[in-house]
């Protein structure tokens, strides 16, 4: 994908990325607190998190022997402006964002 829209929702389209997004919300995080809460490999939370940094949505650096994630909310911006095209959707902020993540996230949760 070349596009910066489609690979912004390709990276949002799932919901462990959405779940690491809404981690970095509250601070930058070592790659293995990253990896934590997850019943997957350290390998795994590393490809979802190279499809976050190539999104732009996070950035990585090493410090010392430990990779960290940061989260790079502007990256968003494109893909806020492309839904307020639609008339449906106010700017996003971090606060409105992060509700509109944990009302996903919810729902995914919810038996059918």
């Amino acid at each position: 994908m070349t596009d910066p829209l489609d690979t912004t929702f390709a990276a949002l389209a799932d919901p462990t990325r959405r779940a690491i997004l809404m981690m970095l919300l509250e601070d930058d995080m070592a790659v293995t607190d990253v990896a934590e809460p997850f019943e997957m490999s350290l390998a795994a939370i590393s490809k979802h998190l190279n499809i976050l940094s190539r999104a732009g949505l996070i950035s990585q650096e090493r410090r010392g022997r430990v990779k960290w994630c940061k989260l790079e909310p502007d990256a968003m911006q494109g893909a806020s402006i492309w839904m307020q095209s639609f008339g449906q959707f106010e700017a996003v902020n971090l606060d409105a964002f992060e509700r509109f993540l944990e009302t996903e996230l919810e729902h995914e949760d919810e038996p059918e």
